[in-house]
């Protein structure tokens, strides 16, 4: 089977029978899901960021996440279907993420929520960063597992789909933790990378039937596209994703580093693509481009260690104040990693010489205060 294949499918709304027959038709020339046995317990990973209405674009549609469901029960299979918010990790956060989102009417349909918030320590002597991690126990219940991620634009790593929706295995509010260890893009994208090679999804899926535009992953705006994306390669399907929506596909800090580690194609061309996609691409689509992912991809850079310092002052994004936004509510400082964040009257403040640009705060600012700034250089560059 062609590991590179991604497929795509036009998927007008979340009805429940256009969810169940979009994703039936996108798994198709994978094999569908003829490798499911009666018996298998198979996880759905999906994208719960954060509470919120499904509206908003910021989690795996509930919709989809449940037609996918019934589908395996179908075949004999149970189903749990988990996540790791970036918050704290217990009943409380999830049964709140699951009631937003109205999921909490799955389990009197057979399909159960994850309710495990144990955790585990992991070993990856072959990894590239991530020798050791602690990752969300429940998984390790699972025979198999799909990944069903959310199209979105990202501060820190210009885009979240399949690659990126691997880092919700690490617990809640230790994530900050992973981005203070590996503050440099291409770091923290090879460790991404490591969790996808380590939990190995038979398959990714993502929605983007509305996709999510401008300040990602958690405070932009929704942007209706209109399709599914399926592959056996995250990164194929993020290279095709990457491309759908304007963005060079090897600024995306996961992608290039998937292409180092010849994980995916060295060119859109070599991908193997079913499916007509072009007449999906959303016009305009407002990106992240964020030009830290270009200034290491090269380690013997023309410039050398100097040369790239200079540019990273020229070019690098950073998080930003929006100052009428900002309500004081604190949440910035408690998930800065760094610890670079302050409150002085009554607004946040970011201590710039020592901030990591993880982008955390912007994340996870409930009221989108926090936006990603760009340079006046970085944005002459992408005109």
């Amino acid at each position: 089977m062609n590991g590179d294949l991604v497929t795509i499918v036009p998927c007008a709304d979340y009805e429940p029978a256009h969810c169940e027959a979009a994703i039936e038709k996108a798994l198709r020339p994978l094999g569908g899901l003829d490798w499911v046995r009666p018996g298998m317990k198979i996880a759905i990973k999906a994208n719960f960021v954060a509470a919120a209405k499904p509206e908003r674009a910021v989690t795996t549609h509930p919709n989809m996440l449940l037609a996918l469901a019934r589908m395996l029960n179908a075949r004999g299979a149970s189903v749990v279907i988990g996540d790791s918010p970036g918050n704290l990790y217990n009943a409380a956060v999830l049964n709140h993420v699951y009631a937003s989102l109205g999921l909490d009417r799955a389990e009197c349909d057979g399909i159960a929520l994850n309710r495990d918030f144990s955790e585990k320590q992991a070993y990856a002597p072959d990894a590239v960063q991530a020798k050791t991690f602690t990752y969300t126990r429940y998984l390790d219940d699972a025979d198999a597992i799909i990944n069903f991620c959310k199209l979105k634009s990202h501060g820190m790593m210009a885009l979240s789909c399949a690659a990126k929706n691997l880092f919700g295995v690490i617990p809640g509010t230790m994530k900050p933790e992973y981005h203070y260890r590996f503050p440099n893009p291409n770091d923290f994208a090879d460790m991404i990378v490591d969790l996808d090679e380590y939990f190995k999804p038979v398959v990714h899926l993502c929605d983007a039937v509305t996709a999510m535009e401008g300040n990602g992953p958690t405070q932009g705006t929704p942007r209706h596209i209109g399709c599914v994306l399926a592959s056996r390669n995250p990164h194929g399907l993020d290279l095709l994703a990457a491309t759908m929506i304007g963005l060079d596909p090897y600024t995306v800090p996961t992608i290039a580093a998937a292409r180092r580690r010849h994980l995916v194609p060295e060119r859109f061309e070599q991908l193997s693509v079913q499916g007509d996609w072009k007449p999906l691409v959303p016009k305009g689509f407002e990106c992240i481009k964020n030009r830290n992912s270009t200034l290491f991809i090269n380690g013997d850079s023309l410039f050398g260690r100097i040369g790239q310092k200079a540019l990273n002052l020229c070019l690098a994004s950073r998080p930003q104040v929006k100052a009428d936004a900002c309500v004081g509510c604190g949440r910035c400082v408690n998930v800065c990693p760094a610890h670079t964040i302050t409150l002085k009257n009554g607004k946040a403040h970011i201590r710039r010489k020592d901030c990591i640009k993880c982008f955390c705060c912007q994340e996870f600012c409930p009221k989108g205060a926090m936006k990603v700034h760009r340079t006046a250089i970085a944005r002459l560059l992408n005109k």
